[in-house]
């Protein structure tokens, strides 16, 4: 299972690391999407879109909120309660995501690089 993010994107860096904290199967790993190995993998659309992270379990590519979602199925316990968002039309919960998305770098900031991982966590992160 990989999760697909902005590796510049400081939000989105956040997200990783709260992601490996609390993945306590160490099932997710993780690629930037302006990695080497996100460029093998995924369209050219969802390349050009650094605005979406994106989750595949092996079988679908998730984005946007319906990834958010999926992951706090991954994580379990009290993410669990995130799921009641199912409730809320997608089209609404995407547009919520967007507005988050578009202002992620005046909100939160950016980077020059892409996030390096430690040597610990080398092996969940995909080049």
């Amino acid at each position: 299972m990989v999760v697909f993010f902005d590796g510049v994107c400081n939000l989105c860096q956040s997200s990783v690391r709260y992601l490996i904290k609390h993945d306590k199967k160490k099932v997710l790993k993780f690629a930037s999407l302006q990695g080497e190995y996100a460029k093998k993998t995924l369209n050219a659309e969802h390349l050009k879109n650094l605005e979406s992270l994106l989750f595949f379990n092996k079988k679908t590519l998730y984005k946007k909120s319906d990834a958010v979602l999926e992951l706090c199925k991954i994580l379990g316990g009290w993410h669990n309660l995130l799921l009641v968002s199912y409730i809320i039309p997608k089209v609404i919960r995407n547009i919520l995501y967007d507005l988050v998305a578009q202002n992620r770098y005046r909100w939160f900031g950016q980077q020059e690089h892409c996030m390096r991982p430690s040597e610990d966590l080398k092996s969940r992160f995909l080049e």
